[in-house]
C-alpha cells in the first residue's frame, strides 16, 4: 500500500467540466488522497499535463493511454515532457483498450503482448532525445500480460479484477510484486449510497460493456464466475444486451466493485488495501449525479 492510508481517484476530464475537474484534483490533494488516474477518454493525456501544474505533490498518471492512437516516438515527447514539469510524479500508463474502441477509430491492431512489447521498445527509443522517461505501468489482466508487466514495465494496473483472485495475478509478477519501485495497482468501480440495491445497479451497468469482452470474459472464468460469463455469454449470442446487469452475481459484484453505505464502502476500500494491491483506485459514480457528484460523496466519507 502507499504511505498515503487514501486510495487514489479515477478523474476524466469531459466538456465544460474541465476546470471543475482541476479544481476537484487539487481538493484531493489537500485532503490527502494517493494519486488521480486518467483513462483514455476526455484526454487523459492532456488531464496530466494540466495536474502537472494544478496540483504540487500528488502523484498521478494515465490509466491507460492507447497505444494504438499515436506513435511511440510522439508519446514520448510529450511523456518525457509531463515528467520533467512534474518533478517526477507522472506515472505514464499504456495499454492496448479494446477491440470495439480500436475499430470505431479505424485502428490497426495486431497481438496484444508482440505489439505492447514493441511500443514499449520504441518508447524508450524515441525518449532518447528528449529526457527521461516516467515509469511505464502496462494495462494488465491475465496472466501473459502480467508477465509482460513485469519483464518490460515499472508496474502494472489492473481493472475491474476480483478481489478474491488478485493473490493469484501479483503471484505472475513474482519478486517485482513487492519490489518498492514497481507500481501496482486496481481501478475499482465505486458507487456509494444507503439504497444498495441501487448502487449496485449503478456498477452493473458500469460493469456491461466489459462483460462482453472476451478477454474479460477469459478472466472472470479464471476467477471462479463461469456460471456467470456462461450465462452471459448465452445472452449475447440471443442479442439479449439488456439481460446483462441482471446476469451479474451479488458475489460477483461484491468481489470487482464497491457500493453501499459509507460504512460498507470503507470496509471494501480496507479488504482491498490488504490485498496486496499498493494503490488502489476508485472509479466514482453515483446513483443521484455525474462524476463531480460522485468524487465528493468519497471525499465525505473519509471526514
Amino acid at each position: 500500500m502507499d504511505d498515503r492510508t487514501l486510495p487514489a481517484l479515477s478523474l476524466a476530464a469531459m466538456r465544460g467540466r474541465r476546470q471543475a475537474t482541476l479544481d476537484l484534483a487539487a481538493e484531493a490533494e489537500r485532503r490527502g488522497f494517493a494519486g488521480i488516474y486518467c483513462p483514455s477518454f476526455g484526454d487523459g493525456v492532456g488531464l496530466c499535463q494540466a495536474l502537472a501544474f494544478s496540483t504540487r505533490e500528488l502523484p498521478f498518471g494515465t490509466a491507460i493511454a492507447n497505444i494504438y492512437t499515436r506513435h511511440p516516438h510522439d508519446y514520448a515527447q510529450t511523456a518525457t515532457m509531463i515528467h520533467e514539469l512534474s518533478g517526477g510524479r507522472f506515472r505514464f500508463g499504456i495499454g492496448v483498450s479494446h477491440a470495439p474502441v480500436n475499430r470505431r477509430l479505424g485502428l490497426d491492431t495486431g497481438k496484444p503482448l508482440a505489439d505492447t512489447r514493441r511500443f514499449v521498445a520504441q518508447l524508450r527509443e524515441g525518449a532518447a532525445r528528449w529526457g527521461d522517461l516516467p515509469p511505464v505501468i502496462l494495462a494488465s489482466l491475465r496472466r501473459k500480460m502480467v508477465q509482460l508487466a513485469a519483464e518490460i514495465g515499472d508496474g502494472a494496473i489492473w481493472a475491474n479484477a476480483a478481489r478474491s483472485h488478485m493473490s493469484t495475478s501479483l503471484a505472475y509478477l513474482g519478486d517485482k510484486a513487492t519490489a518498492g519501485d514497481f507500481f501496482t495497482g486496481n481501478m475499482v468501480p465505486v458507487c456509494i449510497g444507503e439504497d444498495r440495491a441501487a448502487a449496485a445497479l449503478v456498477n452493473r451497468k458500469t460493469l456491461a460493456g466489459y462483460v462482453t469482452l472476451p478477454n474479460y470474459q477469459e478472466y472472470w472464468i479464471e476467477a471462479g464466475y463461469e456460471e456467470e460469463i456462461t450465462a452471459i455469454r448465452a445472452a449475447i449470442v440471443a442479442k439479449q444486451y439488456e439481460r446483462l446487469p441482471a446476469l451479474m452475481s451479488d458475489r460477483w459484484l461484491a468481489d470487482c466493485t464497491l457500493f453501499g453505505s459509507a460504512n460498507e464502502v470503507r470496509d471494501g476500500i480496507e479488504a482491498w488495501q490488504a490485498s496486496g494491491i499498493k494503490t488502489l483506485i476508485l472509479v466514482p459514480s453515483s446513483t443521484s449525479g455525474g462524476q463531480l457528484d460522485a468524487v465528493r460523496e468519497i471525499f465525505r466519507i473519509f471526514e
